[in-house]
Parts: C-alpha cells; sequence; structure tokens
C-alpha cells in the first residue's frame, strides 16, 4: 500500500460473505448476525489461505443480539430466523441474508420527494438498515437518524481479529461511500432520476450522508485499522457518466478520504465495472489505492495500462478474473490468471494480487490456496 517493493507479491482477496457461511465451518447466521462469530469466519480462511490481510466488512453487532429471536429454523437452503418483533430473516448458505417485515412483503425505501435533508430521523424504519451499516432491522434499541457517533460495540469485530491476529496480518476496515447509501436510502431507479430531477435536493443528502460515513470511517481507523476501504459499488460507467461521477461521487469520497488520511491511515476505493474512464478522477478523491480492476468483459479496466496511466499514484489491487476463477476447473487454468496479473503489475512494488471482486461463494478453496505460494514464484 506505500507502493515500495517487498520480497513477494502481496495476496489479499475478499470474500463474499457466502463464502464464509460455505467454508468456515460455522452457522451462517452466527458469521452475519455476532461480532465473536464473523472474527471468527474471517481469521480461519486468512490462515487458510495465507492472505495477507483480512476485510472487516460488516459492523461488530450488538451483544446478546440473538437474544431477540424466537426460534431459528435450519431449511434445505439455508436458516429462517424469526424475531420476537414478528420479522422474518432469511439466511441462505450461500448468499446474504434478507429480511421481511410482518406483512411478508420487503422493507420500504424512503420517498425523495418528501424526505427532507434536515430531518433524517427514523430512515432505519423505511429501508430496512441502519445507514446500510447494521443489517439487523429487527433490532429494538436501533438509535434514529443519522448516525454520526459509532456505538461502541460496532468495533467488536475489530478488536476480536486484532487479538487473535497478534498483528500479523493487515486488518482492513470498510465504510459504504456516500453515494452507496443514496442509492440504498431512495432505491437504485429513484436515485439515479434524482440526480437529473432535482441537483441541488441531492447534493443536501449527500453531504449528510458523508457525515455518516466520515463517522464510521474514523471510528475505525481510531480503532487501529491498517486500511479503510470505501465501498464504491455505484459509481462505475455502468450507473454514471464521467461527469456525473465527478459531480456526484468525486467531491464526497474526497472528503472522506481526507478524513481517513487525517488519521494517518490508507484508504482506498472499490468500485466494480467499467472503470477505464475515470482512474484519473478516482486518484483525485485523494484516496491511495484502487480495488477490483474488473477486467474484460466484467469491467474494462486493463492492469498494465492502469499500471502505466495511476500505477505511480496509488496502488492497485485485484484484476483477476472472478468468474473465471469460479469456473477454472485446473490449475494451469488459475495459474494463468495469476500470472497474467504479476506480469501486468508487479514489477515495481504497489501491487496487491487479488480478484477483481469478491470470491464468489462457491469458489472451491483449494484455487485460493494456489495464490499465495504463485506469488512467491511456485
Amino acid at each position: 500500500m506505500r507502493r515500495e517493493s517487498a520480497d513477494r507479491v502481496p495476496v489479499f482477496c475478499q470474500l463474499a460473505l457466502g463464502h464464509y457461511f460455505l467454508n468456515a465451518g460455522l452457522p451462517a447466521h452466527r458469521v452475519w448476525f455476532t461480532s465473536e462469530g464473523f472474527a471468527e469466519a474471517l481469521v480461519k480462511l486468512q490462515r487458510q489461505y495465507h492472505f495477507d490481510g483480512l476485510l472487516i466488512n460488516l459492523p461488530g453487532r450488538p451483544p446478546n443480539l440473538l437474544d431477540q429471536l424466537r426460534r431459528i429454523e435450519k431449511t434445505a437452503d439455508g436458516e429462517r430466523l424469526y424475531s420476537k418483533n414478528d420479522q422474518v430473516t432469511f439466511v441462505p448458505e450461500d448468499d446474504n441474508p434478507r429480511t421481511y417485515s410482518p406483512d411478508g412483503g420487503p422493507t420500504k425505501r424512503a420517498d425523495f420527494a418528501s424526505i427532507d435533508p434536515d430531518k433524517l430521523d427514523g430512515i432505519e424504519a423505511l429501508t430496512g438498515y441502519w445507514w446500510n451499516t447494521i443489517h439487523v432491522p429487527w433490532l429494538d434499541d436501533a438509535p434514529p437518524g443519522l448516525m454520526t457517533e459509532p456505538p461502541d460495540y460496532f468495533l467488536n469485530t475489530i478488536r476480536a481479529a486484532q487479538q487473535a491476529t497478534h498483528g500479523e496480518v493487515s486488518i482492513n476496515g470498510e465504510v459504504f461511500s456516500p453515494f452507496t447509501h443514496f442509492m440504498e436510502l431512495i432505491g437504485y431507479e429513484n436515485a439515479l432520476m434524482a440526480l437529473i430531477d432535482d441537483p441541488p435536493k441531492v447534493h443536501a443528502l449527500m453531504s449528510r450522508m458523508t457525515e455518516s460515513s466520515v463517522a464510521w470511517a474514523v471510528a475505525q481507523a481510531k480503532a487501529g485499522v491498517d486500511a479503510v476501504l470505501i465501498s464504491s459499488a455505484f459509481a462505475g460507467g455502468g450507473f454514471l457518466s464521467r461527469d456525473m461521477y465527478s459531480e456526484f461521487v468525486l467531491p464526497y469520497e474526497q472528503r472522506l478520504a481526507d478524513a481517513v488520511r487525517a488519521e494517518k491511515k490508507p484508504v482506498y476505493t472499490h468500485t466494480c465495472g467499467n472503470i477505464g474512464d475515470r482512474l484519473d478522477l478516482m486518484v483525485e478523491t485523494h484516496i491511495d489505492g484502487l480495488d477490483t480492476l474488473d477486467p474484460p468483459p466484467l469491467g474494462d479496466s486493463l492492469l498494465d495500462e492502469a499500471k502505466r496511466t495511476v500505477g505511480g499514484k496509488v496502488f492497485l489491487k485485484g484484476n483477476m478474473n472472478s468468474v473465471e476463477l469460479l469456473l477454472a476447473k485446473s490449475e494451469d487454468q488459475v495459474k494463468a490468471e495469476v500470472n497474467r496479473c504479476l506480469t501486468a503489475a508487479a514489477h515495481g512494488g504497489g501491487y496487491i494480487l487479488s480478484t477483481a471482486c469478491s470470491v464468489a461463494p462457491r469458489v472451491e478453496p483449494w484455487k485460493l490456496e494456489m495464490l499465495v505460494p504463485l506469488a512467491c514464484g511456485g
């Protein structure tokens, strides 16, 4: 992350939550709904794959959260959790949980026309998530409104991972981009239309949401994470033009990155899809690194080109084709993809070997166990 030469190329993949559910040997609901369970899963697979880092992409959970359940029912394809407030959460064996309201329908999004940027109390009741950080809509005592002071238990997974790894691996935290918060709050189609229909109101909401993102990012930095990842999945060309990125993403992610850098921690951005036309703009957000770099046909990032154009300014992480890794049947196929990335970006340091996006739930562990030996020249 300091763009210096190392004894070997670091290896550090982000794993989909479903990959932990399938391979960590823990009940899926314990991985998702308890700080201790998620930390145990993180460390177990980091050790199995010998990764040089782990990404904590869920906040710590309230202690005794599972006490708010009436029962847990095992099903053929996962688990169903029944809460005391009559909500039902389905936890698939290989995907993120989904929660339904008591009437069986999905949770509601906020209405852009009626929402007031200055009065955001009660948002979590509308959207089914607490600022897209806690993912526990059946929590009885979630504070209302904008989160600007994360509760102490949010840091419990970080603390557990730190205690288990003894500083031997890089522990990274994650925060959602303000634009991601906006997309989740309003709903994707409505949010994109709002960019055209009422830009001033969008900017007012984005400014408030940046406060929340900064609060959580800084809290993680102060807790001692080694780096903070900005998850910005909707900032690619599939959603926004280059000009819209400049207007609605860049200034707010810049504020967020500056807040993390003020704590003297590296900060980097994860964006999926087509970003080849905006790498220079992403660097202008003051980040230290770029993550994902989806290769064609998933995206349009050419790793050797990215190395030439921005590799002297930021570190690069990713570009291994996640779908090809899932479909690969032989060791030679995995080796070919690894060697392609190493040849393109390993020279001069500043490259972390990783899949472009998250490792899919059903990628066989033997493929990931190959990565560190290959990075060592094996």
